[in-house]
C-alpha cells in the first residue's frame, strides 16, 4: 500500500477532494438507482457495480495521466482537434432522434457494447488547444485577422457540430472559452467582436432550424420551450422534474436518511441530472452545503495549482481543465433549486454515467500532472540548497 501512495504526485488536497467525491457518490447513486432497476426489470446493485467500474476506470485514467508530463499535452491538443473533429462528424451523422429532435450525442464503442459521449472529450481537447494557443502568443502583438483561423476556427467549428443536438453543452464551452481567452490576455475589443459573431451564428442557426425543419433535425424547439416555460412557470415535463426536485429539496429541511428519498420513484433522471435533490432529500442541508463546500475548495486549489506553475501554458492548461468541472457543479445545483433552466447536466464524479466521470478524470488528471512538475521542481531546489543532499549524492 505504501508503494501505491509513494507513486502518487501532485496536489495531496485534490486527491482527497476527488476521493471524498467518488466515495461520498455510491450512496446516493445506489440509492436514485432504484427507480432505473423497477422500470428495467433489473437489480439497483447492478447499477452500484456499474458506478464502482465507472469510477475505478476513471481514476485509472486519472492516474496515467497525471504520470504524463504536461507540456506533452501541447502537442497533444494539436493531434486531437482533428480526431475530434470526425468523432463528433460520426455522432451527428448517426442521426439519432427523439420527438423528431436531434440526439445524437453518443456513439457506440466497438467490442465493449459502451457509449461513449463526444462533446465531453471535445471540451477537454478544445480548453487544452486554447491554452496551448494563449500561451504561444503571450507577450506577443496579435492581431484578430491573425488570430482568427488558429484560434477561433476550431472553436467554431466544434461548436457548430456539437450546436444541434446539444446546446448547454455547446453555451458551456463557449462561456469557458471565453473566459479563459480572458484570462489569457487576449484584447478585450476582440473578444467583444467574437461575443457578438457567436450571438449572431446562434441567432441566424435558430432562425433557419425555424424556416426549415425538415432539413435537420434538431432540439430548437425544445430550448425555447425550456427557457419559455423557465420564466413563464408554465407546466411541461421539464418542470415537472423541477417540481419534484424542489420537493425533494423542501423535505431535506428534516432529512429522510440514506437510502430513503421519495422522489427518486418519480424523477425520471434521479441518479444523472437531478441526483442533488435526491442528496439533499437524504441528508439534508449538511449533505448540500458539505458538496458545494468540496467544489469551492476544488476550485481553490485549482487556482493555486495554476499560480505556482513555472510556466504560462501550465497556468492556463489547469484553468483551461479546472474551471469547467466547477462551472458544471454549479449549474447542474442551480438547475435543481430552479436558477437556471434544465439543461441536463450532470454533477462532476457524483451522478452516473461513464463518460462524464471518465471526461472529469481526465482533466484532474491533467491538473495533477501540473501539479507534480511543480513539486518536481521544488525537490530538486530543496536538495540543491541542502548541502548533506549534495554530498549523498556525491558519495
Amino acid at each position: 500500500m505504501g508503494s501505491i501512495f509513494k507513486q502518487i504526485k501532485g496536489d495531496k488536497a485534490i486527491w482527497a477532494i476527488v476521493a471524498l467525491l467518488a466515495i461520498f457518490s455510491f450512496m446516493p447513486v445506489y440509492s436514485a438507482a432504484s427507480n432505473l432497476a423497477n422500470s428495467g426489470n433489473t437489480n439497483t446493485f447492478s447499477f452500484f457495480v456499474k458506478h464502482f467500474m465507472h469510477l475505478l476506470l476513471g481514476f485509472v485514467i486519472m492516474f496515467g495521466i497525471h504520470k504524463v508530463p504536461y507540456k506533452y499535452f501541447r502537442g497533444l491538443s494539436m493531434i486531437m482537434i482533428p480526431i475530434v473533429f470526425v468523432l463528433l462528424i460520426v455522432t451527428m451523422l448517426q442521426g439519432t432522434t427523439i420527438d423528431g429532435a436531434n440526439a445524437s450525442r453518443w456513439i457506440q464503442i466497438p467490442i465493449v457494447n459502451m457509449s461513449f459521449q463526444t462533446s465531453t472529450l471535445a471540451a477537454v481537447v478544445l480548453m487544452v488547444y486554447v491554452a496551448r494557443y494563449l500561451s504561444k502568443i503571450q507577450d506577443k502583438q496579435v492581431s484578430f485577422k491573425e488570430s482568427l483561423l488558429p484560434l477561433w476556427g476550431p472553436v467554431f467549428l466544434i461548436l457548430i457540430l456539437i450546436l444541434p443536438a446539444n446546446f448547454s453543452t455547446t453555451a458551456i464551452i463557449f462561456t469557458m472559452v471565453m473566459m479563459l481567452t480572458f484570462i489569457g490576455g487576449y484584447p478585450m475589443k476582440y473578444l467583444l467582436i467574437i461575443l457578438g459573431s457567436g450571438l449572431l451564428a446562434l441567432t441566424m442557426f435558430i432562425l433557419v432550424a425555424k424556416a426549415f425543419p425538415d432539413t435537420m433535425p434538431n432540439r430548437v424547439d425544445t430550448w425555447m420551450s425550456r427557457i419559455e416555460n423557465f420564466w413563464n412557470g408554465e407546466d411541461t415535463e421539464a418542470d415537472y422534474q423541477i417540481e419534484k426536485a424542489k420537493i425533494a429539496i423542501a423535505t431535506g429541511i428534516t432529512p429522510l436518511g440514506p437510502g430513503k428519498s421519495v422522489q427518486k420513484n418519480f424523477l425520471p433522471q434521479s441518479s444523472s441530472d437531478f441526483i442533488f435533490a435526491i442528496i439533499i432529500e437524504e441528508y439534508g442541508l449538511f449533505g448540500g452545503v458539505f458538496l458545494m463546500i468540496l467544489y469551492l475548495w476544488l476550485l481553490f486549489r485549482i487556482v493555486i495549482v495554476s499560480h505556482k506553475s513555472d510556466t504560462i501554458f501550465g497556468k492556463l492548461l489547469v484553468l483551461a481543465v479546472g474551471l469547467p468541472i466547477v462551472f458544471q457543479a454549479l449549474i447542474n445545483m442551480a438547475v435543481a433549486v430552479e436558477l437556471f433552466p434544465v439543461t441536463g447536466q450532470t454533477l462532476p464524479l457524483i451522478s452516473s454515467g461513464g463518460t462524464s466521470i471518465w471526461m472529469t478524470c481526465l482533466a484532474i488528471g491533467i491538473i495533477l500532472s501540473v501539479s507534480a512538475k511543480r513539486e518536481e521542481l521544488k525537490e530538486k531546489e530543496d536538495a540543491e540548497d541542502n548541502p548533506l543532499a549534495v554530498l549523498r549524492e556525491t558519495i
